[in-house]
């Protein structure tokens, strides 16, 4: 199993990619598909508060503690 080591955010802040333990760079929507499924561990894919899903870190608040990777 992959987990997420690092991520991509674009100049506003969001994250627009996450980078695995495979050395894979994968898209959000990659990442959430990947993660409903159990493809990569330690994220999760939840429903915000307008319905949409979105990832977060199982074990952490946020994802600000992961390494902004080029």
């Amino acid at each position: 199993m992959e987990t997420v080591v690092g991520l991509h955010r674009n100049h506003f802040g969001d994250i627009i990619s996450f980078v695995t333990s495979g050395g894979r760079v994968i898209s959000y929507q990659k990442a959430l598909m990947e993660a409903s499924v159990g493809v990569i561990q330690g994220i999760q894919a939840a429903e915000d508060h307008d319905g949409k899903l979105v990832l977060n870190p199982e074990q952490e608040q946020s994802f600000d503690h992961y390494p902004n990777l080029f």
